[in-house]
């Protein structure tokens, strides 16, 4: 499912205009995304909780030469999925 997806089905199950639902899942990615760029966890209880975490910097390889790069530390986006999630699709 892709994006595109995700707004039609949220349009027949809402009964919403597709505009009206892309809107609305624009609206819900757009909170997500500003609550991890302040630092915030966004947990969905029954979904599951994205967070922030920090990646060490660490040495690895090329694959294709075998040279050692140095990888810089940074900051990733984290998914958890809750028990309810976890449940529907085992």
């Amino acid at each position: 499912m892709n994006k595109g997806d995700l707004i039609e089905a949220v349009a027949a199950k809402a009964k919403l205009s597709k505009a009206a639902a892309g809107e609305a899942v624009d609206t819900v990615f757009d909170a997500i995304k500003g609550a991890l760029k302040k630092g915030d966890k966004v947990a969905l209880i029954g979904f599951g909780t994205f967070a922030v975490i920090k990646r060490n910097a660490r040495t690895g390889h090329n694959p294709a030469t075998g040279e050692k790069i140095k990888i810089k530390a940074k900051k990733v986006a984290k998914f958890k999925a809750g028990a309810a999630l976890a449940d529907a699709v085992a």
